[in-house]
């Protein structure tokens, strides 16, 4: 039986009804063009392209059907390499593995012991030879941190519900009676989160097999620093924080509940303890919510340069903006948020687009597994600015499982046609996604023209141009009105770079965008992608459907 997981923001599935508009971006802006700062800092992780994993659908090494960190390893060289100079891996910069503690459940995000690998995916030393091997490579390795709750199987919980006298009585939250409390995330939720053990009741705001852990109690706090030392010394370079928002309770309610000022004073203590222990290691908030309330999770540039306290946080509100524009070929609401971030986010801190990730239904089934759709997703992300998250098998396409639950949308990776699809010689744990014979890594790494030869080549793009990976953002499409292009300019130091997509389905002629610069060099084009012209002070370009465009101004 699944666990329930959190029921946030869904996906916006209505299309958009616009009238038909000019093929033409190039109207004035009546208002401030929006500009986003470059991230401030050069650490790795306010630029780096990182690779979501969840190990037990990856590759299997022993034939058991389930993945795990051996055979993570032997498909580094697919991710990374580790040499410029080829052209046939990923080339992303970090991986951010999914719960890989010691559990009772599929997922991992009801730990039993945070210093044990789960047998299913090895021991520490193979952990410890992930991270060696990823270092060689040149990439990162984030592992997920689940420190809102633990497994009621934990020893603390079990130590903690014997006794009122338990020396961990507070390590849990404890109440004589039912406080009626909702879960914080849905108004009008009926879903409890106290529950009844041994004559008392404990909280537990995603589901009984989960308590919460008490971060008022200050050993568990310096309990929770040691663990994350003790990680960062296997090789770990950070990590991602489940359920961010609901750390400490103050009371019942929205505001009791989530965002409270106790859990932003906790992980500006974690932060600054993490620091100390490896300055250059990330924390990645997973704060579910609006852009003004994420916002207010990097903490105080004024002490620390991109905050003090999570280094990035996913942008959820984007990331549901750039499925739209996918979908529709629409990008007016992407302008928006972008606008709003401007207004929200402290300056130079750095954001953490992506697309989709393990809490939602996959990308390729989201958009219907329409061909062009998919390529304007992975361009909108890859050229904007911050950190990017891809998720494993977003970059072939690959699409949901069948059923209802969470497994769907984190079914085996497909290699080739084999008989395990070059996962496992084995029965996989669950099946694989539909298509799963046609959409593997086989059929598209020497194929030009293929999603996954797209998302390299646009990651390579990234890389070979200081703007495009750590420049800011002015935005040259208007944020009033339908907008089939978004047009926008990178900039760092002396380099810009003038970013072009095409959202409609049809060719049409983008600009002029009054742009410093005498001639411009390509750093990536679609095919049937026109030169860029400057005519009268303004540059045009003409793209067929679903194009883009990046260009090195001069």
């Amino acid at each position: 039986m699944p666990l329930p997981r959190p029921l946030r923001f869904l996906p916006a599935l209505t299309l958009l009804a616009c009238a038909p508009q000019p093929p033409s971006t190039g109207t004035p802006q009546a208002r401030p063009p929006v500009e986003l700062a470059a991230p401030a800092g050069d650490e790795w992780y306010r630029h780096a392209v990182f690779y979501e994993i969840f190990v037990r659908s990856f590759q299997d090494s022993n034939g058991d059907g389930k993945g795990d960190l051996p055979g993570l390893i032997s498909r580094l060289d697919y991710l990374n390499d580790g040499d410029p100079s080829t052209t046939t891996d990923l080339g992303v910069d970090a991986l951010w593995l999914m719960p890989v503690f010691d559990s009772p459940s599929y997922h991992g995000y009801d730990v039993v012991d945070y210093e044990r690998i789960h047998p299913d995916y090895g021991t520490v030393e193979d952990f410890e030879r992930l991270c060696a091997e990823a270092h060689r490579r040149g990439m990162r390795v984030i592992l997920d941190l689940v420190l809102n709750h633990s497994s009621s199987q934990h020893p603390w919980f079990v130590e903690s519900a014997s006794s009122r006298t338990s020396a961990k009585r507070d390590w849990y939250q404890w109440n004589d009676t039912d406080p009626g409390w909702r879960q914080p995330w849905d108004l009008f939720s009926k879903g409890a989160t106290w529950y009844e053990r041994n004559g008392a009741y404990y909280y537990g705001v995603f589901w009984s097999g989960m308590p919460d852990l008490n971060l008022k109690t200050p050993a568990v706090r310096e309990e929770v620093k040691r663990i994350a030392s003790f990680w960062l010394g296997k090789g770990a370079d950070g990590f991602r924080l489940d359920a961010a928002r609901y750390l400490i309770e103050t009371g019942g309610g929205l505001s009791g509940q989530a965002d409270t000022p106790e859990t932003h004073a906790f992980w500006k203590e974690l932060a600054a303890h993490v620091r100390s222990v490896k300055p250059d290691a990330v924390l990645v908030g997973e704060n579910w919510t609006t852009t003004p309330l994420i916002a207010t999770y990097y903490g105080s540039t004024a002490r620390v340069p991109g905050g003090d306290e999570l280094a990035l946080n996913f942008n959820f509100p984007l990331a549901e903006e750039l499925l739209e524009a996918a979908r529709t070929g629409d990008a007016a609401d992407v302008t928006v948020k972008l606008a709003e971030m401007r207004s929200h986010y402290p300056a130079g801190v750095a954001d953490a687009p992506f697309l989709t990730n393990h809490d939602q239904v996959r990308v390729a089934t989201q958009l219907g597994g329409k061909a062009g759709s998919l390529v304007t997703a992975a361009s909108l992300l890859l050229t904007l600015p911050g950190s990017p998250f891809l998720y494993y098998g977003e970059e072939l396409g690959m699409a949901n499982g069948t059923t209802h639950n969470d497994e769907a949308k984190r079914t085996p990776m497909a290699w080739d046609t084999s008989a395990g699809a070059g996962f496992t010689t084995g029965t996989p744990w669950f099946s694989f996604s539909p298509g799963a014979e046609h959409t593997h890594v086989a059929a598209q790494v020497n194929t030009p023209g293929s999603l996954l030869s797209r998302y390299r080549e646009l990651i390579r793009a990234r890389h070979a141009s200081p703007a495009l990976e750590r420049g800011g953002l002015k935005l040259l499409t208007p944020t009033q009105g339908r907008a089939p292009t978004l047009a926008f300019l990178r900039t760092v130091g002396d380099e810009r770079v003038l970013v072009v997509h095409n959202l409609a389905d049809a060719a049409l002629t983008a600009g002029p965008f009054e742009l410093e610069g005498d001639s411009s060099e390509v750093l990536f084009a679609d095919p049937s992608v026109g030169s860029l012209l400057r005519n009268g002070g303004g540059w045009s370009v003409t793209l067929p459907g679903r194009a883009t465009g990046i260009w090195r101004l001069r």
